[in-house]
């Protein structure tokens, strides 16, 4: 076995005090950005659900003295990548570029934050598209499925309603409300930011200030904590479709629980492992139940919550629950072998460098690694963590972690015997 992974991140500070991870590498001539805030379309209000959202894809459609074909050229011309996007708990933006085009990469996204261009006509694109994206999410079971299970989970907070809104709210969304979204979000502090490639630590404290100019110098308002995941016996919504949609999950753990590393090795054997794993053993290969079947940690509002989804036939759907729910016991009850540990192990301590290997992904993992809390020397110690893990210490984790009496069900379509 390999020792521990290696990689050298620096901490950069700006003279206007902003702060950014980076890891430096110029071995090809492209530099990636990647920057996000806390709050997220939690902030939103919820008769105005998908108004950051639709901010974010605004943000590209025109800014300053560019209108959204001249925007557009810009970004092609220079052969820069730009995005923006609105998560349940956070806004993100991201660039990619190369190393000529980053002054001008650096320009335009700071143009597209501090002064988009909101035309009514880009707003009434962009609704119509939203619109029809949240209306095509309604007619399929897997659609429907994410739709009800987050929303009995978390009934009374903003994680229970979609990201991207409602046909209903979209429909009737006032631009300023838009407006209000962004103007709260996009703030110079309270910002994280992550870099990779060819860019030094000087060069990069020199654009820090440049690509947040102008935005408001307080930090977004902070979103409403997560409470507690609401266990809920197994919903069904009614869906016209052959085979019916599945989503499973439960309460997870906080992001910097001691067990967190410890947690995610349990979750890849029971359902995360791909055909390794003992969901798609049990479901899959010994039964033919299904296609797939896994789940994992999803990470919102600093906690880690189990989710998993599956899809069957619709008279296959009760006894795909009832091996689902049989495993979960038997991993509570009696935790890995130590085969399966080993091999979850050596799996998890292998992909690490994978995570390394472009310049985007990176930007992308540190900015996630902030995100979480974590310490500049996190992944330092990753493997040797993981190495360290011991039948004994995981069993006992699955028992603390996994409530087979408190997983939640949802199915959309027409299930037979439920």
């Amino acid at each position: 076995m390999s020792g521990n992974f290696q990689v050298e991140i620096q901490q950069v500070t700006a003279a206007g005090g902003q702060t950014a991870w980076l890891i430096e590498d110029h071995s090809v001539p492209v530099v990636s950005l990647a920057w996000g805030w806390g709050g997220g379309a939690a902030l939103d209000a919820p008769e105005h659900g998908g108004a950051l959202a639709m901010g974010a894809a605004l943000l590209t459609e025109g800014a300053g003295d560019l209108d959204a074909l001249a925007f557009a050229d810009a970004l092609r011309d220079s052969a820069i990548g730009l995005g923006f996007g609105a998560q349940r708990d956070g806004f993100e933006g991201s660039l990619r570029a190369l190393v000529p085009a980053l002054p001008e990469a650096v320009r335009l996204a700071n143009l597209a934050m501090h002064a988009p261009r909101l035309e009514a006509s880009a707003i009434a694109r962009v609704r119509a598209r939203a619109v029809a994206s949240a209306r095509a999410a309604l007619e399929t079971p897997r659609g429907q499925v994410g739709r009800a299970f987050w929303a009995a989970a978390y009934p009374d907070h903003p994680a229970g309603r979609p990201t991207s809104g409602t046909v209903e709210t979209l429909t009737a969304l006032p631009e300023q409300a838009i407006r209000d979204a962004l103007s709260r979000q996009l703030r110079a502090s309270g910002v994280l930011v992550a870099a990779s490639g060819a860019i030094t630590a000087a060069e990069l404290a020199e654009i820090l200030p440049q690509l947040f100019a102008g935005l408001s110098a307080e930090a977004p308002p902070a979103a409403p904590p997560l409470p507690a995941f609401r266990s809920y016996p197994t919903l069904v919504v009614p869906v016209p479709a052959p085979q019916s949609a599945i989503q499973f999950g439960q309460a997870g753990l906080p992001v910097n629980d001691p067990d967190w590393e410890a947690f995610q090795v349990v979750l890849r054997i029971l359902a995360g492992g791909g055909f390794t794993s003992r969901l798609m053993e049990a479901v899959r290969v010994q039964r033919g139940l299904a296609y797939g079947i896994g789940g994992g940690l999803d990470t919102l509002f600093g906690r880690g919550v189990v989710v998993g989804s599956s899809a069957t036939d619709n008279a296959r759907v009760a006894e795909t629950l009832e091996v689902m729910r049989a495993e979960w016991a038997r991993m509570a009850a009696e935790g890995p072998t130590q085969a399966e540990l080993e091999d979850a192990v050596a799996f998890l301590t292998g992909n690490l460098p994978l995570q390394f290997t472009d310049s985007r992904r990176i930007a992308g993992t540190l900015l996630a690694l902030q995100r979480n809390g974590r310490p500049i020397d996190w992944l330092e110690g990753r493997n040797a963590r993981l190495r360290a893990l011991t039948r004994d210490g995981t069993t006992q984790v699955a028992a603390r972690l996994l409530r087979p009496d408190g997983l939640s069900v949802a199915v959309a379509g027409q299930p037979a015997g439920l």
